[in-house]
């Protein structure tokens, strides 16, 4: 998928967790037996996932994916390219050191005017 595949598909654009961290993630959904619940969301089976952004920085320039993520596995759903301007912005805040990030800032800003989200 792309982004113009996602804005399209407004189930999954309201879907999204704007506030799950790929630290969150691993908490919920791989560690979901030995967690105390925090809020309302709890995990209780392979039925349970969540959606969620997140920057890579593994390869040659960062990459941004979408993920959706249950207790059995996390399937990259698309895989976004940033604009130049931004990529080296993020890379000198931050993101230099290779790893996965959350989206935060400036990167989800510019992702929620994407997919025209308020």
């Amino acid at each position: 998928m792309q982004l113009e595949d996602i804005r399209k598909d407004m189930d999954l654009v309201n879907s999204i967790d704007w506030e799950m961290t790929p630290e969150e993630a691993v908490r919920l959904y791989l560690e979901w037996g030995n967690n105390w619940a925090r809020g309302n969301y709890v995990i209780r089976s392979k039925d349970d996932f969540s959606h969620y952004f997140v920057v890579n920085t593994w390869k040659e320039t960062p990459v941004i994916y979408l993920i959706r993520r249950n207790s059995e596995e996390a399937v990259e759903l698309a895989q976004i390219t940033m604009p130049e301007d931004l990529e080296d912005r993020f890379m000198k805040s931050g993101g230099s050191h290779k790893g996965v990030y959350a989206v935060e800032g400036e990167v989800r800003d510019w992702l929620k005017e994407q997919l025209d989200v308020r």
